[in-house]
């Protein structure tokens, strides 16, 4: 039987070691994939054409929710008439769910809600099952062996730190994860050893890169991304609001509301305080004003 090796990219700093192992250990019939879920940053789509020109081709994955929001309108017009929902209600819903082309967007319009810590349905519907629909059954159907190959190091969480090098899955693929084992610096060292940039977002002052921001990101780094990348925070809100209008509740926001506050604006301030979350931080208010032109967790700048 022929294996098929897939290769999940992020275009983070894992993710493009493991295409760069893979390649120095001329593994044959690769399969590079890019999960689009649209709520990435702008630097992360140009590096993704970086790696294309200086490493292969990539195929790009991108989930479809057009079918799913359209029996949604069927719902908004027939069970929530029937519920007694509000017609201004109905009527701003029917207004807003409409397929947008934008995955991250569609899904919550489709939800009428934002994924959350407890109901983190974005990364099985964003990029698992698209990935298996796309990508893994029309290889089983070719007969194919597939195995998966995954950017995950045990350093990163207790989770991961558990997760085998290999193993088996029900639905028939293998899982192949070759840098558990590995630190950060080896991840960038494979970079420096093939000549390949890491991606730019790390020399801004991000830790991680994927969706911008994530539904998980803590207090520091939502203060990073507010002072450096306004215009996400921005982009972010105008979600919330158009989420909101397909919500029978006639309200979405990116974060849990809770004692941060109410809509991802409200949790920004919040990331400028002190421990405690009731004052303003004085050293990050005049950072608001400082940014270095270049900042880095892993010492990329020095």
């Amino acid at each position: 039987m022929e294996t098929v090796n897939v290769i999940s990219i992020s275009g983070g700093k894992d993710s493009t070691a493991l295409w760069l192992l893979a390649r120095e250990e001329e593994t044959e019939n690769m399969k590079v994939i890019f999960s689009d879920v649209g709520h990435e940053h702008p630097e992360t789509y140009k590096y993704i054409e970086y790696l294309q020109e200086n490493l292969g081709e990539i195929t790009i994955i991108k989930p479809d929710f057009s079918d799913r929001i359209m029996k949604k309108r069927e719902v908004v017009q027939t069970k929530w008439r029937k519920d007694c929902v509000p017609e201004n209600i109905i009527d701003q819903a029917l207004e807003v769910l409409k397929p947008t082309g934008i995955p991250f967007l569609d899904l919550c319009l489709w939800k009428g809600r934002f994924p959350s810590t407890m109901a983190r349905f974005c990364t099985q519907e964003l990029k698992v099952i698209p990935v298996y629909e796309q990508i893994y059954e029309p290889l089983f159907q070719q007969g194919k062996h597939v195995v998966s190959w995954q950017g995950i190091r045990a350093q990163e969480s207790r989770k991961r730190a558990s997760m085998p090098e290999r193993e088996m899955t029900p639905e028939g693929y293998e899982v192949y994860r070759p840098l558990i084992d590995w630190d950060v610096y080896d991840v960038f060292k494979m970079h420096d050893k093939h000549g390949i940039k890491p991606n730019p977002l790390y020399t801004q002052g991000m830790g991680r890169v994927g969706c911008m921001p994530c539904i998980n990101s803590r207090k520091d780094e939502l203060f990073e991304i507010a002072r450096r990348f306004p215009e996400e925070i921005e982009r972010v809100s105008d979600w919330e609001r158009i989420v909101g209008l397909a919500s029978k509740r006639g309200s979405a926001t990116f974060f849990t509301s809770d004692e941060r506050g109410h809509g991802i604006k409200e949790v920004v301030e919040w990331s400028k305080t002190s421990r405690g979350g009731k004052n303003y931080d004085l050293e990050k208010i005049i950072a608001l004003d400082d940014v270095p032109t270049c900042s880095s967790q892993y010492g990329l700048c020095e």
